[in-house]
């Protein structure tokens, strides 16, 4: 028998924090959980919290990598083209009738590089359709939702190649506790504390209602319109259906909407994305107008491009986030290549669909009136890093003033 062993306290102490503080389940509330199958011990422990909890019916949807491949293996050429619209329609319907949403992130990172890209690209663009009716209540923040993650065996290998398999696991699932807090003694006051620091940030620039801020450092002149109205987020939010929660375990991001039409210069990825399967190394884009005139990758470089065609938005972006180089993750040295904790480690903006909550006033904006101010839409929504430390932020005032931000990847306050 191994010696190296997930520390079991903390796995319960994550499922805690992330019924409690993460997706904040309420009474008589269910729950619809997507995991990788690997999950299943964390699964059951979530599942023990949300019960606890008064939840009234916990559940979960499975994927199994095996099974993942053999369809891009084995099937009939016109599967790349489907989807689970059924499945998708249901969840939307749930999610109307006040259902939480948590996802569990897990799966190889990379897992499907080595298939067909023309097929990877088209079911992607499917599921990405077939998925809007749920996505949608989640970008409008309509309803409680939460990521957490657990420590797959292939992504384990994947970050950690040079150890053993079972030391693997055990070493990204302490880095897992670590960077979601829940290795300390107390996680839930571990949360509160930090959300606070997240709410201090944000408050700040809200008060500055900047509009625009200007990126500078190496193979990076940026500047990003900010949209109309629009507002800045952090940690613990307030969902339209009134619960809070922390959409994010880890997040070390405060974040807002760009203007889809005022993104203007250049912009070089600082870390890898790993999207769908392929990972998509070096990006460098050049923006006009808010729209990608022109981007590469040194690696992945076909499925980027497959990406930016998938609609009229795919080639904006609808998020920009500040994250100090300073973070945990940050400092953990690690890659983790899942888009959940290298945002965190770095700031970033994101392709495709804004968040509608990022705007003052009325919660339950309409899409034109979320168009009027700027925001964009799309089918897809793909973080990627930008920051570092050599990178500065500044924030351009309403009358073209600016004002410092960030230096050498830092707050300057």
């Amino acid at each position: 028998m191994s010696e190296f062993k997930i520390n079991e306290k903390k796995i319960d102490k994550l499922a805690n924090l992330a019924v409690k503080r993460g997706v904040g389940l309420q009474k008589g509330q269910n729950l619809f959980i997507t995991a990788p199958i690997e999950s299943l011990p964390l699964i059951r422990k979530i599942a023990e919290h949300a019960y606890k909890e008064g939840a009234s019916i916990v559940t979960p949807l499975f994927t199994d990598s095996d099974i993942t491949l053999s369809r891009f293996k084995y099937a009939p050429d016109e599967s790349c083209d489907s989807a689970r619209d059924w499945v998708f329609n249901g969840v939307g319907e749930a999610f109307d009738n006040k259902t939480a949403r948590m996802a569990i992130a897990g799966d190889d990172p990379m897992l499907l590089s080595q298939m067909d890209p023309d097929k990877v690209s088209r079911a992607n663009k499917a599921m990405a359709k077939a998925y809007k009716p749920a996505r949608e209540r989640i970008t409008e923040f309509k309803i409680n939702w939460n990521i957490v993650s657990w420590p797959g065996s292939a992504w384990a290998s994947r970050v950690f190649p040079e150890l053993p398999l079972d030391e693997a696991i055990v070493k990204l699932a302490d880095a897992i506790f670590d960077a979601s807090r829940a290795s300390v003694d107390d996680p839930i006051q571990a949360w509160d504390d930090h959300n606070e620091k997240l709410r201090i940030k944000t408050n700040w620039l809200n008060e500055k209602n900047f509009a625009a801020l200007q990126y500078n450092g190496p193979n990076t002149n940026l500047r990003v319109g900010l949209a109309d109205e629009h507002e800045w987020m952090g940690g613990a939010s307030k969902a339209q259906n009134g619960i809070i929660c922390n959409p994010n375990i880890p997040s070390e991001e405060v974040f807002t909407t760009p203007h889809a039409y005022k993104v203007d210069g250049t912009v070089s990825s600082t870390k890898p994305l790993s999207y769908q399967g392929t990972l998509i190394d070096d990006i460098k884009v050049t923006f006009k107008d808010g729209k990608i005139i022109e981007a590469h990758a040194s690696k992945g470089e076909e499925v980027l491009q497959k990406v930016l065609k998938s609609d009229e938005g795919a080639s904006r972006i609808g998020e920009v986030a500040l994250v100090p180089h300073s973070s945990p993750i940050s400092q953990s040295g690690i890659i983790f290549y899942n888009t959940l904790f290298d945002e965190n480690a770095a700031s970033h903006i994101a392709l495709g669909q804004c968040y509608s909550k990022c705007f003052k006033g009325e919660l339950d904006l309409s899409k034109e009136e979320i168009s009027k101010r700027g925001g964009n839409s799309s089918m897809i929504h793909i973080d990627w890093m930008i920051g570092s430390d050599q990178i500065d932020v500044d924030g351009i005032d309403q009358s073209g003033n600016q004002v410092p931000i960030f230096r050498k990847g830092e707050w300057v306050s």
